[in-house]
């Protein structure tokens, strides 16, 4: 095993041609890019102003709009997603820190929101990496967690923003026949416990899901279609105004209404919490990600996504130790994965997702930036930016991505980018690239004049050593 080979690849987001040479201390190179700050990103964004504009037009096109507003709209919205995800993309792509892109990737993925059928996650999605997950990358855990539950992209994923308390005031000034209109959303208490925090076997109940959803409400979204903002304006027009200034309409942004929550004292895995209003959901959270229990299930899924498929009880022991000691400190959990023994073991390997294939395959062929036409490859390949099928994220595992389909799909399209002339490059080059045993007859036919360039190019890219990292 080439070490250099292993921290680019297995770490990393796959070697470019020369670049194995270049790395004097594997571990020293992935440790380094740990010490700077979070990782931002260097083309264009979309302003807060476009991201408005766009859910605005979505918002009319929905509402009776015409058929001129509806193409608009969907005008705005193919525009400001391919431009969020050609960011993201590019940054993988030509980024001298792979390593915590590597991280900012799985973090988004454990985090993870979804556009599948959602026109309004789908503007939102591409912000909410950018704002949730890179800035806390290498921050506390507890600190991310908290800014994805109060980011518009989670709270309309999870329709955390139109949960209501029972018996909050809202409700209790509410009109009779319409106080049963709205009630309880339990969705992201649920995801929260069994898919962020402290996983399925975390010991939590049906009564923690509610209680914690409870605290939750509140935890709402001013310019939401449907958002219940109007119904605490409406009941707050006896008594008042409200403490907070929302909007009804307007850019979508958080807000907490304590009119729209449920009083009292709350209780979560056996521990009592009457703060009040906003402060008890944030203790109950805050909790729950420096729980032992927060530890273990997060240093599983690291060590799965680092080391195996089967994650060594060892590793993850290590992990969940330093996890639990720093409080979630992420640099130093990051940093306790690149030493740990098992990530550098011969018999350790990792399938690669679609992603990573698609972007080391771009990376081995030293393509200096992301063309528009990329993002629609993942969704060739059934991995798109930010659209996993369901809460718990995309797969990690070699079973979900192995299928014969699967292997057809990238055997296609390494043929398809292999007969680009931009992409051609001498196929020998691709030999340092992969991890190959001097007497593995890949390097024979990498030399082999008689096949076809493309052709060579296109049975290294599709080969079986290409699939693993």
């Amino acid at each position: 095993m080439v070490e250099a080979l292993r921290a680019l690849n297995r770490f990393g987001l796959g070697a470019r041609p020369g670049e194995r040479g270049r790395i004097g201390d594997p571990r020293a190179w992935l440790l380094s890019q740990l010490t700077a700050g979070p990782p931002g990103l260097a083309t264009p964004l979309p302003t807060a102003a476009e991201i408005s504009s766009t859910m605005i037009e979505i918002r009319r096109a929905g509402a009776g709009g015409t058929e001129e507003e509806r193409a608009r709209a969907r005008q705005q919205l193919n525009q400001l997603s391919r431009q969020e995800q050609r960011a993201a993309l590019e940054s993988r792509l030509r980024t001298d820190r792979p390593f915590v892109e590597r991280l900012v990737a799985f973090w988004s993925n454990h985090l993870c929101v979804s556009s599948q059928g959602n026109a309004q996650v789908t503007v939102l999605a591409g912000s909410y990496e950018r704002e949730v997950i890179r800035p806390h990358v290498l921050g506390r855990f507890e600190d991310m967690v908290l800014a994805s539950a109060r980011h518009p992209a989670m709270l309309m994923y999870l329709d955390n923003y139109l949960s209501i308390g029972p018996n909050s005031p809202a409700v209790q000034r509410g009109r009779p026949a319409q106080r049963n209109r709205r009630g309880l959303n339990e969705n992201y208490a649920r995801e929260l416990l069994e898919l962020h925090t402290i996983g399925v076997d975390g010991g939590y109940t049906q009564d923690d899901v509610i209680e914690l959803a409870r605290a939750l409400t509140g935890w709402t979204l001013t310019g939401a279609p449907g958002s219940p903002v109007q119904t605490a304006m409406a009941a707050a027009g006896a008594a008042g105004p409200l403490r907070q200034p929302v909007r009804p309409e307007g850019p979508i942004e958080f807000v907490f209404v304590d009119l729209l929550h449920e009083p009292g004292v709350r209780t979560l895995l056996g521990r009592s919490y009457p703060q009040p209003g906003q402060a008890q959901a944030e203790a109950m959270i805050r909790d729950l990600c420096r729980s032992p229990a927060a530890a273990r299930f997060v240093a599983t899924k690291l060590v799965t996504h680092f080391v195996s498929d089967d994650p060594p009880a060892s590793a993850v022991d290590r992990i969940a130790d330093v996890f639990e000691s720093t409080g979630g400190d992420l640099r130093a959990v990051s940093a306790a994965l690149v030493e740990l023994p098992e990530a550098w073991s011969e018999d350790s390997r990792k399938f690669r997702t679609p992603q990573d294939w698609l972007i080391a395959v771009l990376r081995a062929l030293d393509v200096p930036g992301m063309e528009d036409g990329i993002p629609a490859l993942l969704v060739q390949l059934r991995q798109p930016l930010w659209a996993p099928p369901s809460p718990k994220g995309y797969g990690d595992t070699t079973r979900e991505w192995s299928d014969a389909a699967s292997l057809l799909n990238r055997a296609e399209l390494a043929r398809s980018l292999a007969r680009r002339p931009r992409l051609r490059t001498d196929p020998r080059v691709l030999a340092e690239v992969i991890d190959l045993p001097a007497s593995d007859p890949t390097h024979e036919m990498l030399a082999d004049t008689s096949i076809p360039v493309d052709e060579r190019m296109a049975l290294v890219l599709a080969g079986p050593a290409f699939q693993w990292r």
